[in-house]
């Protein structure tokens, strides 16, 4: 299985590497995780907690244990990767870092799209009954302003999850393999190296390999790391390639 899943800071690891495509699921902003990590039932490194003290297995999600992104976090990853990718560059993110993206692609030269929508119905419900739940996830996409991606072709203008896709990931936050494999689909083609930078579990790796593209992504914590190199070592891969001719065809 063609992965090369590396340990440590993108911009130490992977300064050697040049892609066709960057599919990445970022981390989000001070406001998600706060708000995330603040909210009744969280399971917090220490372990099951909520905030009256008690424990209650029904209403509990895993604390975020990673720092929420900035706009300089986002800046410093559009300037390594304007030149390092040749293709598209997408990002799943939140409503805060949306348009922090938008602009910092923009500034890089590329094509900006308007975000596109990935809804979970019933995700991310909010523990506190004050309000609506967040089932919506953000997905900015950049191309570049060269002849060849003006002539890409139409792609879908949102992903909803279908129902009986819910997996719970190596880490919090970690989007499902059906969203990685659609969005690996749509914006890279067959052959590709496809990088993630921010790998965690390694679902996008994973999606780009059953896709029949190469993959290659770093990982900060080394724990995660071991997770996801372990768990990418043990899948079973099948490329179903009538499938790979059909989806790139539309």
């Amino acid at each position: 299985m063609a992965i090369d899943l590396r340990l440590g800071r993108y911009q130490d690891v992977l300064q050697d590497v040049t892609c066709n495509t960057v599919i990445v699921d970022a981390p989000y902003s001070a406001k998600t995780h706060d708000g995330h990590d603040g909210a009744a039932g969280v399971r917090a490194p220490s372990g099951w907690v909520k905030r009256d003290g008690t424990i209650d297995p029904a209403k509990v999600r895993n604390g975020i244990d990673y720092t929420g992104w900035t706009q300089a976090d986002v800046a410093d990853f559009c300037n390594f990767w304007s030149s390092r990718c040749s293709g598209w560059i997408v990002t799943v993110t939140d409503h805060e870092l949306a348009p922090i993206w938008a602009a910092e692609l923009e500034r890089t030269g590329r094509y900006v799209f308007a975000p596109l929508p990935f809804v979970a119905v019933g995700s991310r419900v909010r523990l506190a009954g004050d309000g609506p739940s967040s089932w919506t996830c953000w997905i900015v996409v950049a191309r570049p302003k060269t002849r060849e991606f003006q002539r890409w072709g139409t792609l879908d203008g949102a992903y909803v999850l279908p129902p009986g896709f819910a997996e719970r990931g190596l880490v919090t936050g970690a989007k499902p393999p059906w969203l990685m494999r659609a969005l690996v689909r749509d914006y890279s083609r067959p052959g590709d190296l496809v990088c993630d930078p921010c790998a965690g579990g390694g679902t996008t790796l994973l999606a780009a390999v059953q896709t029949g593209r190469r993959a290659i992504g770093s990982e900060l914590d080394p724990i995660t790391h071991a997770k996801a190199t372990k768990r990418l070592q043990n899948a079973q891969v099948t490329v179903d390639w009538l499938d790979v001719v059909q989806a790139e065809q539309q």
